[in-house]
């Protein structure tokens, strides 16, 4: 059934170096839009749902190139706001063998959406539209503003009786020295307010504070996972385990946790063209099976296929369909469809 889905989150533009060159190196830049709140709306969109973005674009020739990047991806524009003068901006250096990717960002603190001040979205309106929001711990770490915009939005879908979605997504490089002990008391007041939540055993240990004698992270997960769930009464719990072979594959194997109870699905092995996005096409996979009412492993085989898949697309934001998902899932690769 389909569902009006928004996002709270910063658009960005992405600047790519052609190629495996470094910056150093080259001399032009391919440039796109994407967030972790794009990504998810968009592949909303693409499984059928309505997708709205809650933002704000700069109001000048960025904000109208971005807004018509996000045309493009189907999502809707209402709750996006024109202010400011300035796009946060990320520049991509694709990693080749051994050398890792390297991304670095540039302006984002004067960004228009991490300058919006309290009054600049209508939160309690926007709560009563639409049917499932989704928020991403990365706001919470941008600034105060940011910070108490999101406490507010989340609130207001609450008492709205809206679906909140939360995606842990700690960054120690935004909340700084002694970001775990800043963020805790955040974490748990979106938690409690979450019915689906995407989040591993690191999150529970390092964000959260919960203690383990377990070593492995399998063991760490299972352990872990079912007190987050009792302890903030979430419904649903859902996250991937990745490994990087020697070979340069990776390996992604996702889990659901869900009535008490773990589903798991089969570890994917795969190349990789580009990797960003991949945690948004897996969040969004989650969404859209919860939403449908998929059983549990539908939902987890359907996520982690869709993470696997935006391994293989360039840019962020994943472009498959459900039909494509779902074709992935029962033929696992394949020649060439004609």
């Amino acid at each position: 059934m389909s569902k009006k889905i928004a996002a709270f989150g910063e658009v960005m533009m992405r600047l790519q170096v052609p190629g495996y060159e470094l910056l150093s190196q080259a001399n032009t830049l391919h440039y796109s839009f994407s967030g972790t709140g794009v990504n998810v709306v968009s592949a909303m969109t693409n499984y059928g749902h309505e997708g709205y973005l809650v933002s704000a674009l700069p109001k000048n020739a960025v904000g109208d190139a971005a807004a018509t990047y996000l045309k493009k991806l189907g999502i809707f524009q209402s709750y996006i706001v024109r202010r400011g003068n300035y796009l946060g901006q990320y520049f991509l250096e694709t990693g080749f063998g051994i050398r890792q990717s390297r991304v670095t960002y540039s302006n984002r603190l004067e960004s228009s959406f991490n300058t919006a001040s309290e009054d600049t979205y209508n939160f309690s309106k926007i709560a009563k539209e639409v049917d499932i929001v989704h928020f991403c711990g990365i706001t919470l770490a941008m600034n105060e503003t940011t910070l108490s915009n999101t406490r507010r939005f989340a609130h207001a879908v609450k008492e709205s009786g809206g679906l909140i979605v939360f995606d842990c997504n700690y960054r120690p490089s935004l909340w700084g020295e002694g970001g775990y002990k800043k963020a805790k008391p955040f974490y748990d007041e979106l938690l409690g307010l979450s019915e689906i939540v995407l989040m591993n055993e690191k999150d529970a240990m390092y964000v959260l504070g919960l203690k383990t004698e377990k070593s492995s992270r399998m063991d760490q997960l299972t352990e872990l996972i079912p007190l987050v769930a009792k302890k903030y009464s979430i419904p649903v719990i859902a996250g991937t385990h990745r490994t990087i072979n020697e070979n340069q594959t990776h390996s992604l194997q996702g889990y659901l946790y869900k009535n008490n109870k773990f589903t798991f699905s089969d570890t994917l092995t795969f190349s990789v063209y580009d990797r960003i996005g991949a945690g948004d096409a897996f969040t969004s996979g989650i969404i859209h099976g919860e939403a449908e009412g998929f059983t549990e492993q539908k939902t987890i085989d359907f996520a982690v296929t869709a993470g696997m898949l935006k391994h293989t697309t360039l840019g962020d934001t994943p472009v498959l369909s459900e039909s494509d998902i779902l074709r992935a899932i029962s033929m696992k690769g394949g020649d060439i469809r004609r």
